[in-house]
């Protein structure tokens, strides 16, 4: 099995990329100007966070745009990632009421895909500017904090997975387990 993470310049892509290959699965950090039809031996994709502004950094996500409309396989986005999900299938995006930085505790409503037996409330780690401030109709949400609405979101069709916080950073609670549920949809389970 192979996943790789795609580079949009944030701060713990590296981090990403390493918890994937300590979970035991092959896994690569590639740029995301990377063409999508190079990705076709992959059996899932990380977009990585990255511009501290999606509204005003928009250009320097590459060619993702590509991934989220003609990749089948599964798609996890973390912070700029999951906006850019959103943003890209008609949700909206703007900077947040409070920029967070740091530990915030996370509400999980929705206990399935990547969440699945992730407990109702965990500390995680955040670093963001920008949130999603509306999902589209296909995305449903699945976890939230006091300060941003939309923490984490799944697709109601395919298999893509959106979180506003890092799982890949130590401090965030049940982090491992969220990337070994997302290897797990990776490998055509749940």
């Amino acid at each position: 099995m192979k996943v790789y993470v795609i580079d949009n310049g944030g701060q713990w892509t590296h981090r990403e990329w390493r918890v994937i290959r300590d979970l035991g699965v092959e896994s690569a950090v590639i740029p995301n100007t990377t063409p999508s039809q190079k990705l076709k031996d992959a059996d899932g994709v990380v977009l990585s966070g990255g511009a501290p502004s999606i509204v005003n950094e928009l250009g320097k996500l590459g060619v993702i745009s590509e991934y989220v409309r003609d990749l089948t396989i599964p798609i996890l986005g973390i912070c700029v990632g999951a906006q850019f999900i959103a943003l890209s299938l008609g949700g909206r995006v703007g900077p947040g009421k409070v920029p967070e930085y740091g530990k915030t505790e996370v509400h999980v409503t929705l206990k399935d895909g990547i969440l699945s037996g992730i407990p109702d409330s965990i500390t995680v780690w955040e670093s963001h500017n920008d949130e999603i401030k509306d999902l589209p109709p296909e995305l449903i949400l699945q976890a939230s904090s006091a300060n941003c609405r939309i923490q984490a979101f799944r697709h109601s069709k395919r298999p893509v997975f959106g979180l506003q916080f890092h799982p890949e950073v130590n401090d965030t609670e049940k982090g491992t387990e969220i990337f070994a549920n997302f290897l797990s949809v990776c490998r055509g389970g749940p």
